[in-house]
């Protein structure tokens, strides 16, 4: 068959690779480069559900978010499993043995593309995008507990009304404060920004303030995603504060929320060949930010010649810089990515779980995968919508849009070792330019730790070069390059510095 997948204002007719039925009862291990019909390298699949087997009404349900509960009476895991029809739950202590346990059911029947969940307090929230008047969903997990028969038709435990529908639900579990994002269709959608509600009380959300940076997403302030947390990271100035950094459609964007009354916008950041920033998540340190843009394969062929991963410094929350660009194996496009320890799990959609040893920042290295789309990896919307690596067992659960649930173990992660060299002190940074904002002539100091090749180039907003600052051998220490913008029109501009060791990435204003 032939399923037409919409995401984020972009289409896609791909050939649906649905396996005929679920595979449980026995773990089938990764093998001479695959386990069952899935391609994969250092991890096995435990069981792998089809979307009918999790409560899917229709032969044209598809899957959307996954997420992860953990009962902290039981200690079972739960997959929490969004369809175009419902929000599934899985049971898979087991796992290869899942259980479908029952579904909560879509409010009023809404069908949708997009289903989005966070978890708080045994408790999950879910919101829906384009589609009517459906609000946020609260549901008290621990029901799950009592099913003896399964699967069960659950209904919501709690309703939030404050908007209509949203893209997206960031909850910050330190807090007790959900951030919905993306909102529109009625209610206070906050400009698309962030929504912030309480629900420290689950069953009583109430509304806290609106977050909106006018200065991203095309001016319009719109957040795709996000993420929000108390800030542990090097930056004395911010630390111990509630910080957002959001996703916002052509820039990253760092806000304070501590003060829900009065947040503050702390900076924004864009970069070469922008498609759709589309999501992103924090190191554990706090120390860099690790995002995905979701059409730049698509819009960049002849630049982006695999599927990219930005890395920014985010130790200045004030100053972030994109420090590397991580190029994957193959050309699909990338759709949500977490960190868990040293490794970025990455639901690359055609080709799938690809798993990222990110110890040595500068050097990311695929170290596993799990290719969940049979049939090659086009850059099309088809395949892993996004992967929960959470689970204190290891579980790894993915979330397929025309294939299924796949219940995964990772074999044998480990971080590689550096070498000698590698481990060498290393330095490369790119300042700000000065003045900023500049007519004509702007300048940037380059400091190497290192002998290296360096090219620096400007771009305009499109992604177009417009001049070159450097092309060539540079010797460690201080250099100082300058941007000469004589018949250039106002505007923004990137400023970008290759080496072998790392890229920076710096933006300039033009002011006639």
């Amino acid at each position: 068959m032939v399923l037409l997948v919409v995401c984020c204002g972009l289409a896609g007719t791909v050939a649906a690779q649905t396996p005929a039925k679920s595979l449980t009862g026995r773990k089938i291990a990764c093998a001479n480069g695959s386990a069952s019909a899935f391609s994969c390298s250092a991890v096995d699949l435990s069981a792998f559900l089809t979307a009918g087997d999790i409560g899917g009404l229709s032969p044209f349900t598809s899957l959307n978010d996954i997420w992860g509960w953990t009962d902290p009476q039981t200690g079972k895991e739960y997959a929490l499993v969004g369809r175009t029809d419902g929000l599934a739950f899985v049971d898979i202590s087991d796992p290869v043995n899942p259980i479908y346990v029952g579904s909560l059911a879509s409010r009023d029947g809404i069908m949708s593309l997009w289903r989005d969940m966070k978890v708080y307090a045994d408790h999950v929230f879910v919101v829906v995008d384009a589609v009517g008047a459906h609000g946020m969903q609260v549901f008290d997990l621990t029901q799950l507990r009592a099913v003896t028969a399964p699967p069960v038709t659950f209904v919501e435990t709690a309703h939030y009304a404050g908007v209509g529908t949203a893209h997206n639900v960031v909850i910050n579990e330190e807090t007790g404060f959900a951030y919905i994002v993306g909102s529109g269709g009625g209610g206070n959608t906050c400009g698309g920004g962030l929504h912030m509600v309480n629900i420290q009380d689950p069953l009583n959300p109430t509304f806290a303030g609106c977050f909106v940076d006018l200065f991203t997403g095309g001016g319009t302030g719109y957040t795709h995603d996000a993420q929000c947390v108390v800030y542990r990271g090097p930056d004395a100035e911010h630390q111990g504060r509630e910080i957002c950094i959001g996703a916002n459609v052509t820039a990253i964007s760092i806000a304070d929320v501590t003060d829900k009354a009065n947040p503050k916008a702390l900076s924004w950041a864009a970069y070469p060949n922008v498609g759709y920033a589309h999501q992103g998540w924090l190191t554990e340190d706090h120390r860099y930010f690790l995002l995905n843009d979701e059409s730049d394969e698509r819009r960049f062929p002849e630049v982006i010649r695999g599927t990219r991963t930005l890395i920014w410094d985010v130790t200045d929350l004030d100053d972030p810089v994109l420090l590397k660009e991580y190029f994957g194996p193959s050309r699909s496009i990338d759709h949500n990515l977490y960190v868990a320890g040293n490794y970025a799990f990455e639901a690359n959609y055609t080709s799938g779980l690809r798993i990222i040893d990110i110890s040595d920042i500068n050097n990311p290295r695929e170290v596993a995968f799990f290719d969940t789309f049979p049939g090659g990896d086009p850059p099309q919307f088809d395949g892993a919508w996004s992967v929960y690596p959470f689970f204190e067992s290891g579980a790894v659960v993915v979330s397929s849009i025309s294939q299924g649930l796949f219940m995964l173990e990772p074999t044998n992660l480990q971080v590689v070792t550096a070498t000698e060299a590698d481990e060498a002190p290393r330095r490369f940074d790119l300042s700000a330019g000065y003045p900023n904002p500049f007519n004509p002539r702007t300048s940037f100091t380059l400091t190497l730790a290192q002998a290296q090749p360096v090219r620096v180039a400007a771009y305009d907003m499109l992604g177009r070069e417009v001049a070159v600052l450097h092309h060539g051998v540079l010797s460690p220490g201080v250099h100082t390059v300058a941007f000469e913008a004589a018949g250039l029109p106002s505007g923004s501009y990137l400023i970008k510095a290759t080496g072998t060791t790392a890229s920076q990435t710096r933006i300039v204003a033009l002011a006639r």
